[in-house]
């Protein structure tokens, strides 16, 4: 000890009152550097109890297997509910349980209707009793009604004309599925190029089924579709051109804009599997998930012949 306080003062030229406090310094140093390493060394070499653990995964192991072995387990109706676009003005009874309403609510829309209710925008749903915000979020994109109310008849209220059947002529919406270039430009906003881009889409679509397609015309602004809103319409009788999926060649379905990625698809499990039997088995299709199966659905038909 007298030589490491010696050295200690001849390396570093201490004084001798400051050799001693040097060397605690060291000390404490070493014991910070050393603490953590030798109380890992010291924890690890200590048996540790997983009891605990080990039934908590033994019981959701048991859990799991238990599900997996009663697939018969009783499902959520909403879960197997597949919804479909739906006027809520003309469906019956039996299609409003097919979308997942309960047996109650669809009764009540059915008399909110026979009372003379009308559904004029899709948030009207939300004021029959039973239907939550939860399952109006989960059909909302198959209504087809507007999203939002129309402002004609405030407008005609503000700005008055003299000739009542100009006022009768503002009111009256025109079909977007039959409309001509002459109609859709009179819609402000739409000229020469974006018309003939809305009927060029429809056609190729095979109409439209739902105003919220209007977004996925080219060039159509938010404020062009709202006046569009307000001035057309999807009638109830319209049916859609559809594609037969058992006879129709890749060329064929790769034209249509919700189906040019996955013809080939489609046509190869026709080749593989045969015909299909029934719309739904085209969810079998490799990369054909729920979204885009709503989204053809009401484009497509399946021959008798099989």
């Amino acid at each position: 000890m007298f030589k490491i306080r010696y050295w200690i003062k001849d390396f570093f030229g201490f004084p001798r009152s400051q050799v001693n406090g040097f060397i605690i310094l060291l000390v404490l140093v070493a014991l910070f550097l050393f603490s953590e390493p030798v109380w890992h060394w010291w924890s690890s070499g200590r048996p540790v109890d997983l009891t605990a653990d080990v039934a908590k995964l033994d019981s959701l192991a048991a859990l799991w297997s238990n599900e997996e072995n009663n697939p018969s387990q009783p499902k959520t109706a909403e879960s197997a509910k597949t919804p479909f676009y739906f006027n809520p003005n003309n469906c019956t009874l039996d299609e409003f349980i097919a979308l997942g309403f309960s047996q109650n609510s669809a009764a009540r829309v059915i008399r909110y209707r026979e009372k003379g209710g009308k559904f004029r925008i899709k948030s009207d749903l939300l004021k029959i009793y039973g239907v939550d915000s939860a399952f109006y979020q989960r059909i909302y994109s198959f209504i087809t009604l507007p999203d939002i109310a129309t402002r004609v008849k405030q407008k005609a209220k503000r700005y008055p004309t003299k000739d009542p059947s100009a006022a009768k002529e503002i009111r009256q919406k025109f079909d977007l599925n039959r409309a001509d270039t002459s109609a859709l430009k009179k819609i402000y906003g739409i000229g020469e190029k974006l018309s003939l881009r809305i009927i060029n889409y429809r056609e190729v679509l095979g109409g439209f089924v739902t105003m919220d397609q209007l977004k996925e015309v080219y060039g159509l602004d938010s404020l062009v579709i709202y006046r569009l809103l307000e001035n057309a319409e999807i009638t109830d009788e319209f049916q859609p051109k559809k594609i037969d999926i058992n006879t129709a060649t890749e060329k064929q379905l790769a034209m249509h804009p919700y189906m040019n990625k996955i013809a080939k698809a489609i046509v190869s499990y026709r080749f593989q599997h045969g015909n299909f039997s029934t719309l739904d088995e085209i969810r079998n299709v490799v990369n054909l998930n729920d979204e885009t199966f709503r989204k053809i659905a009401p484009y497509l038909s399946v021959s008798d012949d099989m």
